[in-house]
Protein backbone atom coordinates (compact mmCIF):
# COMPACT_ATOMS: atom_id res chain seq x y z
CA UNK A 1 0.00 0.00 0.00
CA UNK A 2 1.03 3.32 -1.42
CA UNK A 3 0.38 6.92 -0.01
CA UNK A 4 -1.55 7.21 -3.60
CA UNK A 5 -4.03 4.61 -2.53
CA UNK A 6 -7.43 5.68 -3.02
CA UNK A 7 -8.77 5.64 0.67
CA UNK A 8 -12.49 7.12 -0.34
CA UNK A 9 -13.70 3.24 0.50
CA UNK A 10 -12.26 0.34 2.10
CA UNK A 11 -9.92 -1.81 -0.92
CA UNK A 12 -8.61 -5.45 -1.23
CA UNK A 13 -4.94 -3.27 -0.82
CA UNK A 14 -6.16 -2.08 2.41
CA UNK A 15 -5.56 -5.92 3.69
CA UNK A 16 -8.49 -6.68 6.11
CA UNK A 17 -10.63 -9.44 6.41
CA UNK A 18 -13.81 -9.37 5.04
CA UNK A 19 -16.39 -9.21 7.86
CA UNK A 20 -19.09 -7.80 5.53
CA UNK A 21 -22.14 -10.84 6.50
CA UNK A 22 -21.87 -9.61 9.80
CA UNK A 23 -22.46 -5.63 9.54
CA UNK A 24 -26.05 -5.87 8.24
CA UNK A 25 -28.28 -8.32 10.25
CA UNK A 26 -31.83 -7.89 12.21
CA UNK A 27 -29.48 -8.10 15.48
CA UNK A 28 -26.09 -7.81 16.39
CA UNK A 29 -25.95 -11.92 17.38
CA UNK A 30 -23.28 -12.60 14.62
CA UNK A 31 -21.06 -9.28 14.97
CA UNK A 32 -20.17 -10.68 18.69
CA UNK A 33 -20.19 -14.04 18.04
CA UNK A 34 -17.85 -13.75 15.12
CA UNK A 35 -15.65 -10.76 16.83
CA UNK A 36 -15.76 -12.11 20.24
CA UNK A 37 -13.17 -14.40 19.62
CA UNK A 38 -11.01 -11.46 18.35
CA UNK A 39 -11.00 -9.72 20.85
CA UNK A 40 -13.16 -6.43 19.40
CA UNK A 41 -12.57 -3.92 22.15
CA UNK A 42 -12.40 -0.21 20.53
CA UNK A 43 -15.92 0.60 21.18
CA UNK A 44 -14.64 -0.08 25.06
CA UNK A 45 -12.19 2.57 24.96
CA UNK A 46 -14.50 4.80 22.73
CA UNK A 47 -16.94 4.45 26.03
CA UNK A 48 -14.36 6.24 28.04
CA UNK A 49 -13.60 9.16 25.98
CA UNK A 50 -17.15 10.02 24.12
CA UNK A 51 -18.33 9.89 27.83
CA UNK A 52 -15.50 12.46 28.42
CA UNK A 53 -15.94 14.96 25.67
CA UNK A 54 -19.66 15.35 25.77
CA UNK A 55 -19.54 16.09 29.54
CA UNK A 56 -16.96 18.68 28.80
CA UNK A 57 -19.13 20.26 26.42
CA UNK A 58 -22.25 19.71 28.03
CA UNK A 59 -20.40 21.88 31.07
CA UNK A 60 -19.34 24.28 28.76
CA UNK A 61 -22.65 24.93 27.26
CA UNK A 62 -25.00 24.95 30.58
CA UNK A 63 -28.58 25.71 30.01
CA UNK A 64 -28.08 24.79 26.06
CA UNK A 65 -29.80 21.46 25.00
CA UNK A 66 -27.95 17.74 25.55
CA UNK A 67 -25.04 17.94 23.67
CA UNK A 68 -26.26 16.69 20.19
CA UNK A 69 -23.49 13.47 19.09
CA UNK A 70 -23.05 12.29 15.12
CA UNK A 71 -22.02 8.17 15.42
CA UNK A 72 -20.75 7.58 11.84
CA UNK A 73 -20.37 3.93 10.51
CA UNK A 74 -22.86 3.63 13.81
CA UNK A 75 -23.86 -0.20 12.57
CA UNK A 76 -25.71 -1.61 16.03
CA UNK A 77 -25.91 1.63 17.87
CA UNK A 78 -23.26 0.00 20.23
CA UNK A 79 -21.10 3.15 20.88
CA UNK A 80 -25.02 4.96 21.31
CA UNK A 81 -25.32 1.76 23.65
CA UNK A 82 -22.10 2.78 25.71
CA UNK A 83 -22.56 6.13 25.56
CA UNK A 84 -25.97 6.64 27.09
CA UNK A 85 -26.03 3.58 29.24
CA UNK A 86 -25.13 1.58 32.13
CA UNK A 87 -23.45 -1.20 30.10
CA UNK A 88 -20.23 -2.14 29.06
CA UNK A 89 -18.81 -3.53 26.47
CA UNK A 90 -18.46 -6.93 27.46
CA UNK A 91 -22.01 -6.86 29.05
CA UNK A 92 -23.23 -6.55 25.48
CA UNK A 93 -21.08 -9.78 24.36
CA UNK A 94 -22.50 -11.47 26.84
CA UNK A 95 -25.95 -10.79 25.79
CA UNK A 96 -25.57 -11.24 22.28
CA UNK A 97 -23.42 -14.49 21.73
CA UNK A 98 -26.27 -15.95 24.60
CA UNK A 99 -28.97 -15.70 21.89
CA UNK A 100 -31.25 -18.61 21.63
CA UNK A 101 -30.83 -19.79 17.97
CA UNK A 102 -33.90 -19.18 16.04
CA UNK A 103 -35.52 -16.73 17.79
CA UNK A 104 -37.65 -14.76 16.29
CA UNK A 105 -36.37 -10.76 15.73
CA UNK A 106 -39.49 -9.40 16.92
CA UNK A 107 -39.15 -10.73 19.80
CA UNK A 108 -35.62 -9.86 20.51
CA UNK A 109 -35.97 -6.71 19.70
CA UNK A 110 -38.78 -5.86 21.90
CA UNK A 111 -36.45 -7.50 24.60
CA UNK A 112 -33.24 -5.57 23.63
CA UNK A 113 -35.54 -2.49 24.03
CA UNK A 114 -36.71 -3.19 27.89
CA UNK A 115 -32.84 -4.29 28.31
CA UNK A 116 -31.50 -0.71 27.34
CA UNK A 117 -34.64 1.33 29.07
CA UNK A 118 -33.64 0.16 32.31
CA UNK A 119 -30.55 1.16 31.89
CA UNK A 120 -30.78 4.51 30.55
CA UNK A 121 -28.10 7.00 31.96
CA UNK A 122 -29.61 10.42 33.43
CA UNK A 123 -29.27 13.30 31.37
CA UNK A 124 -28.55 11.24 28.11
CA UNK A 125 -26.84 13.14 24.93
CA UNK A 126 -28.40 12.94 21.68
CA UNK A 127 -27.17 10.26 18.92
CA UNK A 128 -27.65 10.66 15.45
CA UNK A 129 -26.98 7.46 13.81
CA UNK A 130 -25.54 7.01 10.21
CA UNK A 131 -24.72 3.69 8.56
CA UNK A 132 -24.61 2.48 4.70
CA UNK A 133 -26.33 -1.01 6.37
CA UNK A 134 -30.22 -0.27 6.76
CA UNK A 135 -30.83 -3.37 8.93
CA UNK A 136 -28.14 -2.18 11.68
CA UNK A 137 -29.83 0.90 11.63
CA UNK A 138 -32.79 -0.45 12.02
CA UNK A 139 -32.01 -2.22 15.01
CA UNK A 140 -30.99 0.45 16.60
CA UNK A 141 -33.78 2.27 15.69
CA UNK A 142 -36.60 0.19 16.89
CA UNK A 143 -34.11 -1.02 20.42
CA UNK A 144 -34.35 2.89 21.18
CA UNK A 145 -30.96 3.29 20.92
CA UNK A 146 -30.20 6.29 18.49
CA UNK A 147 -32.68 9.33 18.23
CA UNK A 148 -32.05 9.56 14.65
CA UNK A 149 -31.02 6.84 12.74
CA UNK A 150 -29.91 7.21 8.89
CA UNK A 151 -29.48 4.27 6.36
CA UNK A 152 -27.36 6.65 3.82
CA UNK A 153 -23.49 6.12 2.38
CA UNK A 154 -21.87 9.77 2.15
CA UNK A 155 -19.51 8.85 0.21
CA UNK A 156 -21.58 8.54 -2.67
CA UNK A 157 -24.62 10.41 -2.35
CA UNK A 158 -25.26 13.49 -0.62
CA UNK A 159 -27.70 13.73 2.97
CA UNK A 160 -30.87 13.53 2.72
CA UNK A 161 -33.02 16.71 3.65
CA UNK A 162 -34.26 14.96 6.92
CA UNK A 163 -30.44 14.06 7.74
CA UNK A 164 -29.23 17.51 6.47
CA UNK A 165 -31.97 18.86 9.01
CA UNK A 166 -30.36 16.89 11.83
CA UNK A 167 -26.75 17.30 11.34
CA UNK A 168 -26.96 21.10 11.60
CA UNK A 169 -27.06 21.25 15.20
CA UNK A 170 -24.11 18.67 15.85
CA UNK A 171 -21.57 19.07 18.45
CA UNK A 172 -19.87 16.18 18.32
CA UNK A 173 -18.73 13.98 15.45
CA UNK A 174 -17.36 10.29 16.46
CA UNK A 175 -15.86 7.83 14.85
CA UNK A 176 -14.81 4.17 16.17
CA UNK A 177 -13.52 2.47 12.83
CA UNK A 178 -15.12 3.30 9.83
CA UNK A 179 -11.86 5.56 8.81
CA UNK A 180 -11.03 3.91 5.16
CA UNK A 181 -14.54 2.34 4.86
CA UNK A 182 -15.40 5.94 4.88
CA UNK A 183 -13.06 9.22 4.02
CA UNK A 184 -13.23 12.55 3.07
CA UNK A 185 -16.28 12.58 0.74
CA UNK A 186 -18.30 11.70 3.54
CA UNK A 187 -16.51 14.63 5.70
CA UNK A 188 -16.73 17.18 3.07
CA UNK A 189 -21.21 16.27 3.25
CA UNK A 190 -20.94 16.27 6.90
CA UNK A 191 -19.65 19.22 7.24
CA UNK A 192 -21.54 20.80 4.52
CA UNK A 193 -24.24 20.56 6.64
CA UNK A 194 -23.80 21.88 9.52
CA UNK A 195 -24.16 25.08 11.24
CA UNK A 196 -20.89 25.38 12.97
CA UNK A 197 -17.81 23.15 13.14
CA UNK A 198 -18.00 20.59 15.87
CA UNK A 199 -15.74 18.24 17.45
CA UNK A 200 -14.36 15.20 16.00
CA UNK A 201 -13.38 12.51 17.64
CA UNK A 202 -12.01 9.55 15.57
CA UNK A 203 -10.40 6.04 16.80
CA UNK A 204 -8.01 5.55 13.21
CA UNK A 205 -6.12 2.37 12.30
CA UNK A 206 -2.43 3.08 12.06
CA UNK A 207 -2.85 1.04 8.95
CA UNK A 208 -5.05 4.03 7.20
CA UNK A 209 -3.96 7.74 6.57
CA UNK A 210 -5.87 10.84 8.71
CA UNK A 211 -3.76 13.53 7.35
CA UNK A 212 -6.59 14.12 4.33
CA UNK A 213 -9.24 14.33 6.81
CA UNK A 214 -7.58 16.67 9.23
CA UNK A 215 -6.42 18.78 6.37
CA UNK A 216 -10.31 19.05 5.37
CA UNK A 217 -11.41 19.44 8.87
CA UNK A 218 -8.16 22.27 9.39
CA UNK A 219 -10.23 24.44 6.18
CA UNK A 220 -13.36 25.11 8.35
CA UNK A 221 -10.94 26.18 11.23
CA UNK A 222 -10.72 22.79 13.11
CA UNK A 223 -7.32 21.91 14.67
CA UNK A 224 -6.25 18.19 14.72
CA UNK A 225 -4.31 16.72 17.57
CA UNK A 226 -2.99 13.10 18.01
CA UNK A 227 -2.95 11.75 21.87
CA UNK A 228 0.61 10.62 21.56
CA UNK A 229 0.61 9.12 24.72
CA UNK A 230 -0.82 5.50 23.86
CA UNK A 231 -2.62 3.87 20.61
CA UNK A 232 -5.59 1.53 21.44
CA UNK A 233 -5.99 -1.83 20.36
CA UNK A 234 -8.59 -2.60 17.82
CA UNK A 235 -9.00 -6.33 17.72
CA UNK A 236 -7.01 -9.57 17.31
CA UNK A 237 -5.45 -9.75 13.43
CA UNK A 238 -7.66 -12.73 12.40
CA UNK A 239 -4.68 -14.42 10.64
CA UNK A 240 -1.27 -14.24 9.62
CA UNK A 241 -2.04 -12.87 6.21
CA UNK A 242 -3.86 -10.15 7.86
CA UNK A 243 -1.18 -9.25 10.04
CA UNK A 244 1.64 -9.38 7.47
CA UNK A 245 -0.99 -6.86 5.07
CA UNK A 246 -0.92 -4.43 8.42
CA UNK A 247 3.05 -4.63 8.80
CA UNK A 248 3.68 -3.93 5.26
CA UNK A 249 1.25 -0.97 5.17
CA UNK A 250 2.70 0.10 8.24
CA UNK A 251 6.07 -0.24 6.91
CA UNK A 252 5.09 2.11 3.92
CA UNK A 253 4.32 4.65 6.10
CA UNK A 254 7.74 4.43 7.69
CA UNK A 255 6.14 3.18 11.25
CA UNK A 256 7.38 0.35 13.07
CA UNK A 257 5.33 -2.35 15.05
CA UNK A 258 7.32 -2.98 18.11
CA UNK A 259 4.93 -3.14 21.18
CA UNK A 260 1.72 -2.26 19.22
CA UNK A 261 1.13 -4.44 16.41
CA UNK A 262 3.79 -6.83 16.83
CA UNK A 263 1.89 -7.89 19.62
CA UNK A 264 -0.61 -9.68 17.71
CA UNK A 265 -3.38 -7.01 17.62
CA UNK A 266 -4.19 -3.83 15.42
CA UNK A 267 -4.00 -0.73 16.68
CA UNK A 268 -5.79 2.68 16.71
CA UNK A 269 -4.35 6.04 17.28
CA UNK A 270 -6.63 8.38 18.82
CA UNK A 271 -7.53 12.23 17.04
CA UNK A 272 -9.26 14.88 18.37
CA UNK A 273 -10.23 18.04 16.19
CA UNK A 274 -11.82 21.07 18.14
CA UNK A 275 -11.55 24.85 17.33
CA UNK A 276 -8.50 26.91 17.87
CA UNK A 277 -9.31 28.68 20.97
CA UNK A 278 -11.07 25.46 22.68
CA UNK A 279 -7.95 23.56 21.83
CA UNK A 280 -5.97 26.72 23.78
CA UNK A 281 -8.17 26.49 26.49
CA UNK A 282 -8.42 22.89 27.20
CA UNK A 283 -4.96 21.10 26.11
CA UNK A 284 -5.53 17.54 24.72
CA UNK A 285 -3.39 16.10 27.75
CA UNK A 286 -5.47 17.56 30.27
CA UNK A 287 -8.67 17.11 28.67
CA UNK A 288 -7.70 12.95 28.21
Amino acid sequence: MTAETDFTTASPEWGKADFGEIYDCPDPSAYFTTLGPLAYQIPHHGQAVFRTLTETLRTRRAGHAPPAVVDVCCSYGINAALLNHQVTLDDLYARYTARPAGAPVPHLLTEDRAFFATRRRPAPVTVTGIDAAPRAVAYACATGLLDHAFAENLETADPSPALREVLAGTDLVTVTGGIGYVFTQTFARLLAAMSSPPWVAAFVLRTVPYEPIAELLGRVGLVTEKLSARTFRQRRFADPAEQHAAFEALAAHGLGTAGKEADGYYHADLYLSRPAADVVELPLTGLL
